[in-house]
């Protein structure tokens, strides 16, 4: 390639992200070509679920994705900017403190709500199209209770617990899930009565969710309406003034919180760009989502006004990726040569959430409400978050629904957002590395560690017959033998009583029948399982090894394992060790009933029981840090929180 190609995408929206992911990917190694993305944030924002923000569902960041972890250590060039204009002519985008040459723009700086210009709405709602709009009515709902529990004027106090959604949308009635949940919360934290509040959706269509199916709106209604929604369906809001929404033939309502969700347009800096525009800031783009005028400029997302089958394209994600994968497609073809690629929308539906515990949802042609509405939602946006960000971010994602969630806010409840508080498995931790320890003490003892007698003590490992490193096991001191004439005897009861009937002596006294025999191996050594798993792991791999080698491996794992779990230092690693051990003996057939407690209690302190009183609160830190900067941590997303470079 003669001369360097720059790309730019202005804006990190689902346009901008998915148009930077296809052409990172197929340019990765073309140093030709330089891709730039800006963005006024450095971080992605979950548009999709910014009412659970607002609605104090989850935390802030949990709709927000860092740049970071997306794009990680690949040949994408970010930058925190706000472009101010573009000069299409001389091919350069210019913010307020630099400039951005390009040969190739993406043009996905998203979209803003529309108020259609009926008086004094913009001025007096709240809009829900943006990280900094959740955020403000965040605040604004948790300081209306805490107001309305100290007001004494009954009118004021009124005002104060009324809330108005306007927009029987998507976006609206999610929003009137979260205020319908959230309401209860805040009434029983500010000891106000329930019957106070109002939740009253205003909308001028005859319906809700206009675009679902009779059946799935019904439901959406009949269950908002159940938990306390006002519908005002077939109203128009004719204006609105500081403290009320004016409706048409109907007394105004007020309110101290109006929220606007009626709809969008693009924004007003594509609107502000000198090319062809169409209604509401939409730039005229072909099916290529070229721009009318210029060849090398290309418009996504929401800013695109292309029009399929005579329709505007729907403001929805799916759009974003397909006119993003179109656009970055026809770039690489641009540059490369070789095929186009138009426009090709496949939509596989809709879902929406009405709080945490109840959707409705038309995936796939397949009409679902509640609990599986919901995780269908939960489903697909683990899908995205996964192909934009990898399994760390999916994990991210389940902590903040279901780990991390206060008041039973999820789909399971409460189920698994408790917490046990690190001082509790203290002792259980030191208790599990004594114990392991012990047990290396103990097999030093026992001469694991001396091979002057040539006499394997792993022997019990392996099938008879295998020879480990040049001894057979049958002839190498018998260990499988010494463990079983170590280990209890005990007969059958029905032996014992058949051998009584013949007058033979048992081999062993019998005990008493009992629910279960403690002092017994989880799974009989003799079993077709433990024969299987010796026969395909230990006699196939780790024969190979000398024994002298495998028993120094056993004594000094269990021997580190005991002393990591004591200290706490890299609890994680080490509680995962001890499992896998746990599996190792027990699969053996040599793992007791009464040691089953070393696999339990290796669980538990998978959950971070290092960081009380341990060494893990001052060392997981320090290498976390110094992982997350590593470039194969940011090459595959194998981050452990979020990355440091």
């Amino acid at each position: 390639m003669a001369e360097k190609k720059r790309i730019l995408i202005v804006g990190g929206g689902y346009g901008g992200v998915w148009a930077g992911k296809i052409l990172e990917k197929h340019f990765r190694k073309v140093l030709d070509v330089e891709i730039t993305l800006v963005d006024r944030h450095p971080y992605h924002t979950l548009m999709t679920e910014l009412h659970e923000v607002a609605g104090w569902r989850t935390e802030p960041e949990s709709v927000q994705v860092s740049f970071k972890r997306i794009f990680g250590a690949k040949r994408i060039r970010i930058v925190t900017d706000s472009i101010e204009k573009v000069d299409f002519e001389a091919k350069v985008a210019k913010s307020s403190r630099t400039s951005y040459p390009f040969d190739y723009v993406i043009v996905g700086s998203g979209a803003e709500p529309e108020y259609f210009g009926i008086p004094g709405v913009q001025d007096n709602s709240f809009a829900l199209w943006s990280f900094e709009d959740a955020m403000r009515i965040r605040h604004h709902l948790e300081d209306c209770f805490a107001k309305a529990a100290m007001e004494t004027d009954p009118a004021a106090r009124r005002k104060l617990l009324n809330f108005v959604v306007a927009g029987a949308g998507f976006t609206g009635m999610e929003m009137i899930g979260e205020l319908l949940e959230y309401r209860k919360v805040m009434c029983r934290k500010h000891h106000l009565d329930l019957a106070e509040t109002r939740v009253i959706v205003v909308e001028a269509l005859p319906t809700i969710l206009p675009i679902l199916e009779e059946p799935l709106r019904v439901s959406a209604e009949t269950y908002l309406k159940k938990h306390g929604c006002e519908m005002m369906i077939g109203r128009s809001i004719i204006g609105a003034e500081k403290g009320k929404v004016l409706l048409k033939d109907a007394e105004p309502l007020e309110t101290e919180t109006f929220i606007w969700t009626c709809g969008v347009k693009g924004s007003s800096f594509a609107g502000s760009l000198v090319v062809p525009c169409g209604k509401r800031n939409r730039l005229e783009a072909d099916a290529e989502m070229k721009c009318s005028k210029y060849p090398f400029v290309y418009i996504v997302g929401d800013n695109s006004g292309y029009l399929h089958d005579g329709k505007p394209l729907a403001q929805i994600v799916e759009t974003a990726h397909f006119t993003a994968e179109a656009a970055a497609k026809n770039i690489i073809a641009d540059i490369d040569g070789g095929a186009r690629h138009v426009f090709k929308p496949n939509y596989h539906g809709v879902m929406v959430s009405l709080g945490s515990r109840y959707g409705v949802s038309n995936a796939g042609n397949m009409q679902t409400k509640g609990f599986f509405a919901l995780a269908i939602k939960h489903f697909i946006n683990l899908f995205y978050l996964f192909n934009i960000a990898g399994a760390n971010q999916c994990w991210e994602y389940f902590k903040h629904e279901f780990l991390d969630i206060k008041d039973g806010r999820s789909i399971v409840g409460a189920l698994f957002a408790y917490k046990v508080r690190g001082y509790w498995p203290l002792l259980l931790r030191m208790w599990l590395g004594f114990m392991w320890f012990v047990e290396s003490m103990n097999k030093i003892k026992e001469g694991w560690l001396d091979f002057s007698t040539g006499t394997s003590k792993s022997a019990w490992l392996f099938s008879p017959g295998v020879v480990q490193a040049g001894l057979k096991i049958a002839d190498a001191g018998s260990a499988a033998s010494e463990a079983v004439a170590a280990a209890p005897a005990v007969v059958d009861a029905t032996a014992a009583a058949s051998a009584a009937a013949t007058g033979a002596a048992p081999a062993a006294t019998a005990k008493a029948t009992i629910f279960l025999d403690t002092a017994k191996a989880i799974i009989d050594p003799n079993s077709g399982f433990a024969t299987w798993f010796r026969h395909t792991f230990m006699d196939g791999i780790f024969a190979l090894l000398p024994y002298s080698a495998m028993q120094i491996m056993v004594v000094v794992m269990e021997g580190l394992i005991g002393l990591a779990l004591f200290g706490g230092f890299f609890t994680w690693w080490a509680a995962a060790a001890s499992i896998a051990m746990c599996f190792l003996f027990t699969f053996n057939g040599m793992f007791m009933w009464s040691q089953l407690w070393f696999l339990f209690a290796g669980i538990l302190m998978l959950g971070g029981a290092g960081r009380s009183f341990g060494m893990d609160n001052w060392s997981v830190p320090f290498f976390k840090r110094w992982w997350n900067g590593t470039r194969l941590a940011r090459k595959f997303h194998l981050y452990c929180d979020d990355p440091s470079k």
